[in-house]
């Protein structure tokens, strides 16, 4: 049976410091691109944005709010939709 392992007593305190701050570097910057990747899907888009990410009209669009299909958020008389919902909100066409 093969394990990964290392011997402690071979490395030098720099050694070590050198392996753990690689191995926190690259977790930080894993995570960092998860949290990217899901700020982008959360972002609130306009109602012109949602058009052009749907590539739709707006008549098509304040359609499809009205029926419920996709989400409207609001704040006065401005509306915003997440990017994330609308992605679900799309459907698989059968052939």
């Amino acid at each position: 049976m093969k394990t990964n392992s290392i011997l402690l007593q071979e490395l030098t305190i720099e050694e070590l410091e050198q392996l753990i701050g690689k191995s926190i570097k690259k977790g930080i910057s894993e995570l960092h691109k998860e949290q990217l990747i899901k700020n982008f899907n959360e972002e609130l888009l306009t109602r012109e944005e949602t058009c052009k990410f749907l590539k739709i009209d707006s008549s098509t669009l304040w359609s499809y709010t009205n029926k419920g299909k996709v989400k409207a958020y609001g704040i006065g008389a401005r509306r915003y939709y997440k990017r994330s919902e609308l992605l679900k909100c799309l459907t698989l066409l059968k052939k």
